[in-house]
């Protein structure tokens, strides 16, 4: 046995399932071993970015790694930025970096670079093999430090000569750490707070966007009649019919600051005192006010959901929460323009029950957002780094971990195209997964950055930056040439027809939605 198949057997008997794939030259004997250990799916995708992406949304749904298999430095570079979506997300994930062979390093190859440096910014455990026969026990400790809670990157960096030279057996099986329990002192803090007369707010994220967490909000909710929030952006929240919905902190800073004025408690269950996504002239970084109490109920890395179900105890709270209150679905259009509000009305009317709505649509997916409400039990993942480009990866990792459930990627069009070959992944490996791209042929987002910047009539040369036109995207025949099937459409009632179309089919679509 060489060193990449004690690496590959040792990740297997770690419960490691998964391989998302753009190897080279470096990673040749790991390719080899990937079919010489049984149990682990290999799957190709054709920039490393979607890797990266794909390993974010299995993690997210998987609630365990995926290793990915990247090409040295220049490999691992163009997959960094879905990396720091998922360091943000708190997925596990733990790549795989071919490096030269030890003594080739010294040659200064063309492909050399310093691998480390380019890793620790979004990896939470960075190391690099001396010897074939460590690579077991690394492979271990990698896996060991990206289940660590919430979830973490690691990255090992493996020469080839420690993959091709001989090596001992597979290393012992890495192991999960437990999140650690809260202190009943932290648990009687938040309680006071909240049985205080002052206004007070019970801001999720991270776990408490489960079942088990949202359950125990609305108890604390319903006893202390606080309001609850939670992140704008999330890795993953449950959502729909029967389950507790609260309101998302709105995005733009001047209206999160006014949703958290006059809070005098801000209580924090599985998240960060908020901030502004970027920093704006006379606009503070922080949203809530400055006299405001912030008191840490749970950090990401502690058992929030039991956190929050000590607190809901703690104040007399009833075992189970109120039903929740039936809410109308909306029925999907029959006709007229379809614009944002059409789209989001017919996805949230028709979407399936059990569906994972991956939502990297910008500007186009609020009102799906607010209608979803109503839908039947769905999971949302949502950008939670800001670096787009991780939508359809995204949505391709979650398909890997849940073949049983519809994904549906709400796309915009500007960001697609960074990451748009998972499109070629999702025909290879006909996974059930309903891309809508909102075309809407602009970064609208920054259009509306203009104008917030009192830019009300940009120049052609700013036009020429935040346009998708000449050329328009055709996105039916990008889809069409990666092998999924598509279609375009420019208004309500059509749109509606395919997508419950889409909808009902199995495998892999695309509908582009001209807005």
């Amino acid at each position: 046995m060489n060193g990449a198949e004690s690496l590959i057997r040792t990740a297997i008997a770690s419960g490691v399932e998964l391989c998302l794939a753009n190897p080279g030259t470096t990673e040749m004997p790991l390719v080899s071993a990937l079919d010489r250990a049984a149990g682990m799916r290999a799957v190709l995708g054709l920039f490393e970015g979607v890797c990266t992406g794909a390993a974010d949304g299995y993690a997210r749904m998987a609630e365990k790694p995926a290793l990915t298999l990247l090409h040295l430095g220049p490999g691992f570079a163009n997959g960094i930025a879905n990396l720091h979506n998922a360091r943000r997300a708190g997925s596990p994930v733990v790549n795989v970096i071919g490096d030269h062979a030890s003594w080739h390093r010294a040659a200064d190859a063309p492909l050399a670079s310093d691998i480390v440096s380019l890793a620790r910014p979004v990896s939470a455990f960075v190391r690099e093999s001396r010897r074939a026969a460590d690579l077991a026990g690394d492979a271990a400790a990698a896996i060991e430090a990206a289940l660590a809670p919430p979830g973490h990157v690691a990255t090992l960096i493996v020469p080839a000569d420690c993959q091709w030279e001989p090596a001992g057996a597979p290393g012992p099986r890495a192991q999960r750490a437990a999140p650690r329990p809260v202190a009943a002192a932290r648990v009687e803090r938040a309680a006071l707070a909240l049985r205080s007369d002052e206004p007070a707010v019970l801001m999720l994220g991270g776990a408490a966007l489960r079942e088990r967490g949202l359950v125990a909000a609305e108890r604390v909710r319903a006893a202390t009649g606080c309001h609850v929030l939670h992140d704008t952006f999330v890795a993953r929240l449950e959502r729909g019919a029967a389950l507790p919905g609260f309101e998302r902190l709105p995005y733009f800073p001047e209206q999160a600051i006014q949703r958290l004025t006059g809070a005098r408690r801000l209580v924090l269950a599985g998240t960060r005192d908020p901030v502004s996504f970027f920093g704006y002239p006379d606009v503070p970084s922080r949203l809530a006010p400055a006299d405001c109490e912030r008191i840490e109920l749970a950090s990401v890395e502690e058992d929030v959901a039991g956190a929050l179900e000590a607190l809901a105890d703690a104040l007399g709270a009833k075992s189970t929460p109120a039903r929740v209150e039936a809410r109308e679905r909306p029925a999907p259009p029959a006709s007229g323009a379809l614009d944002v509000a059409a789209l989001g009305r017919a996805l949230a009317a028709l979407q399936p029950e059990g569906a994972i709505v991956v939502d990297e649509a910008a500007t186009s997916g609020a009102v799906w957002f607010a209608q979803a409400a109503a839908a039947p039990r769905h999971t949302l993942l949502a950008l939670t780094g800001g670096a787009i480009g991780q939508g359809l990866p995204c949505a391709v990792g979650a398909a890997l971990a849940c073949p049983d459930r519809k994904v549906i990627a709400l796309q915009a069009d500007g960001s697609g195209m960074y990451t748009l070959q998972a499109l070629w992944t999702m025909a290879r490996e006909s996974l059930d997964v309903l891309v809508v791209v909102c075309a809407n042929r602009s970064y609208r987002i920054l259009q509306i950055e203009l104008a917030r910047a009192g830019v009300a009539e940009p120049g052609p040369q700013a036009r020429r930056l935040v346009e998708l036109a000449h050329p328009e995207l055709d996105w039916t025949a990008l889809a069409r040439g990666m092998g999924v099937p598509a279609v375009r459409v420019a208004e309500a009632g059509p749109f509606a027809v395919e997508l419950a179309r889409a909808l009902a089919e199995p495998g892999p679509a695309l509908i582009e939605a001209l807005l």
